[in-house]
């Protein structure tokens, strides 16, 4: 068998979390389970693993409560049909089977068509990156250079956020600037790009829910917000129809995070007796990344010019019923520079990524 194809191979016996760690590492978007004689009895997709999540589903559960028990198949000698099948299904990997119901290989969905269609889905659609803000969590690094500057690898932290919308097709940005707001401004003008860039300038700090007041009178329709100092890797198309498709005011982009105390945790009874010893216990967590699809709409509810971040109008909408929706990434799609110890990582995971790309 090949290597490649058994790395996409998991035990129907591992847990949820285990099968989403796997999905990051490989990277496919697609798993096939199997049972304890190789033989093919489910299929997981990042997307099965989502609603999970979405249903409050707990992550220690196994597999089998989250992926599709009649997975769509085909036999060898049927490989010419493959893009067919997928097609046909709306699905983006196929598990091809020998006589015995095991797998030997699995065709994915991947060619030029799906790039160009990706390439130009969220063209009409504008991007707003705050990038006003102090980074003192970088000191000293920000005693030079405005946070959205600072290089990751060779590029910029900001040139980089913005690369991942273009590759959507987006051709439309706003950054809100305040702090050394002209390097940044000189960057971008004298930068050779395909995209055009304005610039929202906040004359005091405004938060990242105050600062969008200040384009009211230039978005008019649906839009990304996103903090400077993250990078996500997910497809950004997927967020944006979740977003219209559930009907939300708006969508915050969350990443699962797991957390383990690194001691032997206890819990007492109602007589304060031992009644349950945890050693090294994990969490997960869904934690807000600083990236949200807003409705236009959005920014007439922000007061004018207050200090005000953009849970504050999250919390508004919850406390008044609206519908406020969440889209769950795992948390390697997730990379943070809001402190020096996180953009190290940040860097080493880039180069890592780049150098296997090469």
């Amino acid at each position: 068998m090949n290597k490649n194809i058994s790395n996409l191979m998991v035990n129907k016996d591992i847990t949820i979390k285990l099968a989403l760690e796997k999905l990051d590492y490989e990277a496919k978007g697609f798993l096939a389970v199997i049972d304890k004689s190789d033989v093919l009895v489910g299929t997981i997709t990042d997307g099965d693993i989502r609603r999970w999540i979405l249903k409050n589903g707990d992550l220690t559960e196994l597999v089998d409560k989250v992926m599709n028990i009649n997975p769509i198949s085909i036999r060898c000698g049927e490989e010419s049909i493959a893009k067919e099948v997928m097609m046909k299904n709306s699905i983006k990997a196929l598990p091809v089977l020998n006589d015995k119901n095991k797998i030997v290989d699995i065709i994915f969905y991947e060619d030029e068509f799906i790039k160009r269609t990706k390439k130009n889905s969220l063209k009409s659609i504008p991007v707003v990156i705050m990038a006003g803000g102090l980074g003192t969590r970088l000191y000293p690094y920000t005693k030079i250079l405005p946070k959205p500057l600072i290089p990751i690898g060779d590029t910029p932290i900001l040139e980089r956020i913005i690369n991942k919308f273009v590759d959507f097709g987006v051709e439309e940005f706003y950054l809100t600037v305040n702090y050394k707001k002209n390097m940044i401004k000189s960057y971008f003008n004298e930068l050779d790009k395909e995209y055009s860039v304005s610039y929202v300038e906040e004359d005091k700090p405004l938060g990242t829910g105050g600062s969008l007041y200040l384009l009211k009178s230039e978005i008019k329709d649906t839009f990304f917000v996103s903090n400077c100092d993250i990078l996500i890797e997910c497809d950004y198309e997927s967020i944006y129809k979740y977003h219209k498709e559930r009907g939300n005011k708006v969508t915050v982009i969350a990443s699962v995070k797991n957390f383990t105390i690194p001691y032997g945790v206890f819990s007492l009874n109602d007589k304060g007796n031992i009644d349950k010893v945890q050693e090294k216990p994990e969490f997960s967590f869904l934690i807000n990344t600083g990236m949200y699809i807003l409705e236009p709409e959005v920014i007439s509810d922000i007061p004018e010019g207050e200090f005000y971040n953009l849970p504050d109008i999250l919390q508004k909408y919850i406390d008044n019923g609206e519908r406020i929706g969440l889209y769950p990434i795992s948390e390697q799609s997730w990379m943070d520079m809001g402190q020096i110890s996180e953009m190290k990582e940040m860097v080493e995971k880039i180069e890592e990524k780049e150098k296997n790309n090469d």
